[in-house]
């Protein structure tokens, strides 16, 4: 995120439809800037073009008292007219490379339940539930294991 592109991530919208199960950009980006240093916003383009947004966390506190801390995707707001087109995969995959970079294991993620979230799109990419639940949202793992050399 850059001064110069600030309006282009703040035009980023979804679905109407998802609306209720994923803040906007406005709220990742306060976020953000009261978590400086955990939180790792991303404006995602193609050709210069915005698609979508990423925010991901750092060794946040996750049960707010320094018992855990955890790494993962807090955000994800592809555009409406962008959606099926792998930027969604592109984003999960990217932070799960610079999650590895920083010596990652795991990388966690939540969702809002029910038929009308994005559950099948992270079980697909490999998450897996771990029972847990944060916020009222579902709480999803994937094993980061080392990517094979080229």
């Amino acid at each position: 995120m850059t001064p110069a592109n600030l309006d282009a991530a703040l035009g980023i919208r979804v679905r109407p439809d998802q609306e209720h199960a994923v803040a906007p950009v406005v709220k990742s980006l306060a976020e953000a800037y009261v978590h400086p240093g955990v939180a790792w916003p991303r404006l995602i383009t193609d050709g210069g073009r915005p698609v979508g947004f990423l925010m991901a966390f750092f060794d946040i506190d996750w049960r707010l008292d320094g018992s855990v801390t955890r790494s993962g995707l807090w955000r994800l707001n592809i555009a409406a007219g962008e959606q099926g087109r792998g930027y969604g995969r592109f984003a999960v995959t990217a932070v799960a490379a610079e999650l590895r970079r920083r010596g990652a294991t795991r990388m966690y993620v939540t969702w809002h339940p029910g038929p009308d979230g994005p559950e099948r799109f992270y079980l697909g990419l490999g998450f897996r539930t771990n029972g847990e639940t944060s916020g009222g949202q579902t709480v999803g793992v994937l094993d980061l294991t080392p990517e094979p050399r080229r």
